[in-house]
């Protein structure tokens, strides 16, 4: 221990390793910080794979404006079940509450002709305040 304090004269041997040094602790800092993206990421993977529940923001919706038909056709192309399909889509926005997205959710998939219907929802940030009252007071609440 006559070593720790000679390293750290300020420090009683008594209490243990000497205290980091600045450069240490913004070491340490910077890469929690780096890591943290990292590391949340991981976390919400692994809950994810044990809960089974999706990952907030883990896809995305792209809108791109198309010159006619034929080109969306073209865009649209997808793979099921091992075959490429081209299929002509209708785009049906529903305008409701955030807590009524089960209940509609549950309802197209009962209805709609395709095993896995496409289903997002995605939560109104702004928009025109008229309108959106209009929502309100449209969709009964719970």
């Amino acid at each position: 221990m006559e070593w720790l304090s000679q390293r750290c004269p300020l420090l009683p041997a008594a209490q243990g390793c000497p205290r980091p040094g600045r450069g240490t602790v913004l070491l340490v800092v910077t890469l929690s910080l780096l890591m943290y993206p990292v590391l949340r990421s991981l976390a919400l993977q692994l809950h994810s794979a044990v809960t089974g529940s999706y990952i907030s923001g883990t896809h995305s919706i792209a809108f791109i404006n198309c010159l006619n038909e034929q080109i969306a056709k073209d865009i649209a192309r997808y793979f099921w079940k091992g075959e490429l399909e081209e299929s002509t889509e209708i785009l049906l926005l529903v305008k409701t509450r955030t807590s009524k997205i089960g209940e509609l959710s549950n309802y197209v998939r009962s209805i709609h002709p395709f095993e896995i219907p496409e289903i997002i929802s995605l939560p109104i940030d702004q928009g025109n305040p008229l309108y959106l009252k209009w929502i309100e007071e449209s969709v009964p609440r719970d």
